[in-house]
């Protein structure tokens, strides 16, 4: 028989090599994309619990963990709907927070933190930091900083550059705030026009320590690649993780 039987146990793996518990994560994730399309961006108490039997599902994650990453949000168009796929998948992501933005829909970036999801700095105006010098730089980062806190109460410990420009100046723009740079590995495309498939295709080539870039920027192509990306993180047994500094300073993705 392929795959042959999980050690100390009887149960038989399929003939993909899937265990019996991998092969229910990637149920339960199934489950909560096929359920997505019948909830709202108001989650019911029906999608609440889908989203809470998948989260078990991802406690087993024999690939590792991947982060998955949203930029330049909060956006009317796109963050609720973002939040509603990820919860009915029971997967939590990194937004970092574009200032202005925060500054306008205050309510939606407390509606990210109500979701569990981590909040991160993206600079207050979106600029090119490495072209527009001192203070300017600093205070870009240390006004979305201030921003972010006052609507939630929270600081942020994570920063990711405008277009991923960055030098030693910002770094030590970063390191005065307390903030660790997060960059990524994986591009989506999901801003220069790519589909919801090339979306998924991108986060299909995730591996452990993989970091992926997409946006909260209205695009619904990106919002709908969620489901599928869930279903394929949870085939490879991968799971959606938390970025934190590495015990050399750069951002690392871990359990959440």
């Amino acid at each position: 028989m392929p795959g042959g039987r999980e050690s100390g146990g009887t149960r038989t793996r399929d003939r993909a090599g899937r265990s019996p518990r991998a092969r229910l994560r990637i149920a339960l994730v199934a489950a909560a994309t096929a359920a997505l399309a019948a909830f709202s961006a108001a989650p019911s108490p029906a999608a609440t619990h889908t989203a809470a039997g998948t989260e078990a599902a991802w406690a087993n994650c024999p690939g590792g963990y991947v982060g998955l990453t949203y930029d330049d949000g909060p956006n009317p168009a796109s963050t609720q709907a973002l939040l509603t796929a990820l919860r009915a998948g029971g997967a939590k992501a990194t937004f970092f927070i574009w200032g202005q933005h925060a500054e306008q829909y205050p309510d939606l970036l407390r509606a990210e933190q109500a979701a569990g999801m981590w909040i991160a700095n993206h600079t207050m105006t979106h600029p090119h930091l490495t072209q527009i010098g001192e203070p300017a730089a600093y205070n870009e980062i240390a006004g979305a900083q201030n921003t972010i806190q006052r609507v939630t109460g929270q600081k942020p410990t994570l920063f990711r550059p405008p277009y991923g420009e960055t030098n030693a100046q910002v770094r030590s723009d970063e390191a005065r705030l307390g903030l660790t740079e997060v960059l990524w590995s994986v591009d989506s495309q999901d801003w220069n026009g790519a589909s919801t498939q090339q979306i998924v295709q991108a986060a299909a080539t995730m591996r452990a320590g993989s970091i992926i870039l997409m946006h909260d920027g209205g695009y619904q192509t990106t919002v709908g690649a969620v489901p599928q990306i869930l279903s394929g993180l949870a085939a490879r047994g991968l799971c959606p993780g938390r970025i934190t500094a590495g015990a050399g300073g750069g951002a690392v993705v871990t359990a959440p």
